[in-house]
């Protein structure tokens, strides 16, 4: 049997595991990014993580074929570098190199939700001829397979839907830009919103919610039925599915399928953005794009980080 460590890098945790050739994971673990740092202090618990895994599992690195790792921001697949990423500060970071010299095994880069789209595709693409993964966490990343291989564009930057822009001079983007899909539609921005809402609703239920769970939670208050987390989760699943509008229209993909944290949400999530598209979508007599909820969690981007390096 074929092994392979596959690593997650994200602006929150850094998620591997050991997966076989099936996707199946053997081992795994996470610890904290702390995003802040010197870069090469991050590639360092990366590492260190995968011999942590390698000891969790009491399996020998021999039996390791490769490593993949999901990053965020602008890869270079072909020479092993991160040109760019904004959520976690990179510019042209040598990762392979760094990462191949202290693990001595060779190892491939893929843009974060890219490695993701691959992860869900191959466990739930049912040999669709395109399948788009949309990832709502601290930015919004895209990822596509199309006739069963990554797309990546023909420089390694498609696609990035988080950065199309939804409100032509809006709120200011991290990576430098106005008005992006991912300033309204991802997590950061609910977080954000839903703040805003408590500061001019004092009575409502979203402030309970927050001391019970320690982090803000309108999706919970709007549930229970409060007003002010209605109004929260109405405007934020316009913006999403807004967005979602966009890149269907510009793929027609098979599938498309939303990931994230925010996706624990379920049809609660879904029903509001099926409804949005059905009503907003160009195509109104062909086939539609089927908009589902990803499966595998946070387990995607470790499963597909590594089954890229056997691509």
């Amino acid at each position: 049997m074929k092994y392979y460590i596959g690593i997650d890098l994200g602006g929150t945790n850094i998620a591997a595991g050991i997966v076989d050739k099936t996707g199946r994971i053997i081992a795994k673990d996470s610890v904290p990014t702390l995003n802040t740092r010197p870069i090469e202090a991050i590639m360092l618990d990366m590492t260190k993580l995968c011999k942590t895994l390698l000891d969790k599992s009491q399996m020998d690195i021999n039996k390791i074929e490769a490593v993949g790792i999901g990053c965020p921001g602008t890869v270079d697949n072909k020479n092993g570098i991160i040109s760019y990423s904004n959520n976690i500060p990179m510019k042209n970071v040598p990762m392979r190199k760094f990462m191949e010299k202290q693990l001595n095994i060779s190892v491939n880069l893929e843009n974060d939700a890219n490695a993701a789209a691959l992860g869900e595709y191959t466990a739930n693409g049912h040999n669709a001829s395109s399948y788009i993964l949309i990832t709502l966490g601290t930015g919004i990343g895209g990822g596509a397979v199309i006739n069963s291989k990554i797309y990546r564009g023909f420089n390694g930057v498609g696609i990035e839907p988080g950065h199309m822009t939804l409100i032509n001079g809006g709120e200011r983007c991290t990576c430098g830009k106005h008005g992006c899909w991912e300033t309204y539609g991802s997590v950061t921005a609910l977080i954000n919103q839903t703040k805003l809402k408590m500061t001019d609703n004092p009575d409502s239920l979203m402030h309970k919610i927050s001391g019970k769970f320690g982090e803000v939670n309108a999706f919970e208050a709007a549930k229970a039925g409060d007003k002010a987390g209605l109004e929260v989760v109405e405007k934020y699943t316009e913006y999403v599915a807004d967005g979602i509008t966009s890149v269907i229209n510009i793929f027609e993909p098979e599938i498309l399928v939303i990931g994230g944290g925010i996706s624990k949400e379920g049809e609660y999530l879904l029903n509001p953005i099926r409804k949005f598209v059905e009503i907003n979508e160009f195509n109104k007599y062909r086939p539609k794009t089927k908009i589902e909820i990803a499966s595998l969690n946070n387990d995607a981007g470790i499963i597909g980080a590594a089954l890229s390096a056997n691509r």
